[in-house]
């Protein structure tokens, strides 16, 4: 199950994460995000020990939203060492595209 964020928790379990961390943001009424949540959630055990997996609903924490200059959801972004270094807008990933991507970083 992927980890809840929030614009407190943010740094901790983000950018001083010692592996790759996907951070899914997301908002309720995004249908495309629900839709996702499913795969992130099932990668998020899959991948686990390789790549964390978290949340963030924009609706509540505009200054990560803001800061990482979000503007469509959902948005998938990869930080390494608390350094954004991929990023994929939209919901177009299959599970295994998503898996082969998230690897890649982990490598």
């Amino acid at each position: 199950m992927a980890l809840d964020v929030d614009d407190a928790s943010f740094a901790r379990e983000v950018l001083a994460a010692d592996q790759p961390v996907l951070v899914d943001f997301w908002a309720e009424w995004c249908a495309p995000c629900l839709a996702m949540a499913p795969t992130l959630d099932e990668l998020a055990v899959t991948l686990a020990g390789t790549v964390k997996i978290v949340k963030l609903d924009v609706a509540g924490n505009p200054a990560i939203t803001s800061q990482y200059n979000v503007r469509n959801m959902p948005t998938l972004i990869v930080f390494k060492q608390g350094q954004p270094v991929d990023m994929k807008v939209g919901a177009g990933q299959s599970r295994v595209q998503l898996i082969k991507w998230l690897e890649s970083h982990a490598a």
